[in-house]
């Protein structure tokens, strides 16, 4: 085999990273406020989406809906609620958290501002279901481990493939994986 030139691994490592960060963006996105899902979709597979594995989930892997980022089934079955109470309740929250006046348009929050919003959210649901905080904060946090650890699984999947297929070396896959691990690709938060 011929050997790679450095701008071609450079070319496919920023491909991927590419891919990889527009992925972890669209997830951390979703993620910002869990959305519950409406009416009997809150039960039924979602439909398959072009971009994801064919089977109703994104990219990442997570239900509950295009665009909720919140698999609401596991964080109902972790409060111990069922999914239609925590719907109504996640509705609630959302309402009560929501912001007097919205951002400017284009503007991110900052790591303290979304947190807040996080900590308020959770305390929202909190109320709404009658559990305690660290109750709620204990279920999403479970649920967002266990979505980045299906995104990873799936990345490693992805990754695999593309070095059997030659379009990326071992390094390559080693480098996105850190990448992904240090939260710079949509990986765990730091």
């Amino acid at each position: 085999m011929a050997p790679v030139s450095r701008s071609v691994t450079v070319a496919a490592v920023g491909a991927v990273a590419a891919v990889a960060a527009g992925i972890g963006a669209s997830q951390a996105f979703a993620s910002a406020t869990p959305t519950p899902t409406t009416g009997t979709a809150a039960t039924a597979p979602a439909a398959p989406r072009p971009d994801g594995d064919g089977d109703g989930h994104g990219p990442g892997g997570h239900r509950g809906g295009p665009g909720t980022g919140m698999d609401t089934a596991a964080l109902a079955k972790a409060l111990g609620v069922s999914e239609s109470k925590l719907s109504a309740a996640l509705q609630s929250a959302r309402e009560a958290t929501r912001p007097s006046t919205p951002p400017a348009q284009g503007t991110r929050p900052s790591e303290a501002d979304r947190t807040a919003r996080e900590k308020a959210m959770a305390a929202a649901l909190a109320k709404a279901l009658g559990v305690s905080e660290s109750k709620v904060q204990a279920a999403l946090d479970s649920v967002r481990s266990q979505r980045e650890a299906e995104h990873r699984s799936d990345l490693v999947t992805r990754l695999d493939a593309a070095v059997k297929a030659g379009t990326l070396s071992a390094a390559d896959k080693a480098s996105v994986l850190k990448a992904f691990d240090a939260g710079v690709l949509g990986g765990p938060r730091p």
